[in-house]
């Protein structure tokens, strides 16, 4: 589906020219408790040693930290705060805005890019002080209830996979190490009544560990990758004592 929104683009015949201004967090709260059409501060520019100094004084009106819901009111933000300039580079960059009835126009191409930082001050101390009491705060609030919440999940006390896992793992850690050569033993007993068995059939067989296990048939036995006993293991040639279909036939 084509996006068909339509952009006023006066503000390229205009050729205005906008400023990308980063500001701290609580300069833009403060701003947003100003009045609709009410000033929310001054910026002034200035010339020291040849190069252009600019700076934004917060209004007087809106430096007082409750304006954001705090209960001190002695208690204010920085009202100077110098313009770091940086430069625009090779990028493009534009600013657009969007009215009420939706309609998105072009504002101008940005011809320069700053950061609003605030004179460090006893103020400015303070607030930052404030800042980091808030950010130890716990979101998380304890809520007594007057009877137990059935419409959600319910924590279980172990879920199955769990406890097919614990199992699994107290079976294997009962399993003590065989002597080797009783090991063996079992296992060329249990190959001379058939040829193929997996891992599985002959930890039940011996009873032992699965990594000493297969410590011990890779060194007797060769495992099939594929085949029709894909995932068996076998014994070599030179360690099998039993008869072939063959021989079997022939002995008969």
């Amino acid at each position: 589906m084509t996006d068909k929104t339509e952009v006023n683009l006066s503000g390229v015949k205009q050729s205005k020219g906008v400023w990308l201004v980063k500001v701290p967090k609580y300069l833009s709260q403060q701003w947003d408790k100003a009045s609709e059409k009410g000033e929310v501060g001054k910026i002034s520019f200035g010339k020291k040693q040849g190069k252009t100094e600019v700076c934004f004084n917060l209004n007087e009106e809106l430096s007082a930290l409750n304006a954001v819901g705090e209960k001190d009111a002695s208690l204010q933000v920085p009202r100077d705060h110098p313009f770091t300039m940086h430069t625009v580079g090779g990028q493009t960059m534009a600013v657009f805005s969007q009215s009420d009835t939706d309609e998105i126009s072009l504002e101008g191409m940005v011809v320069h890019r700053a950061e609003c930082r605030p004179v460090v001050s006893d103020n400015y101390m303070k607030l930052k002080k404030l800042q980091i009491k808030d950010s130890t705060k716990s979101p998380r609030l304890s809520q007594q209830l007057e009877r137990a919440i059935t419409t959600v999940f319910k924590p279980v006390a172990n879920h199955d996979f769990n406890v097919v896992y614990d199992k699994k793992k107290k079976l294997e850690g009962k399993m003590v190490r065989a002597e080797r050569q009783v090991v063996l033993d079992m296992l060329f007993s249990a190959f001379e009544k058939h040829q193929y068995y997996n891992i599985k059939d002959l930890v039940d067989i011996t009873k032992q560990p699965v990594t000493y296990l297969k410590e011990i048939m890779k060194e007797i036995g060769t495992y099939n990758n594929k085949g029709a006993h894909k995932s068996t293991w076998e014994l070599k040639p030179e360690y099998r004592h039993y008869q072939s279909a063959e021989e079997e036939m022939q002995t008969e």
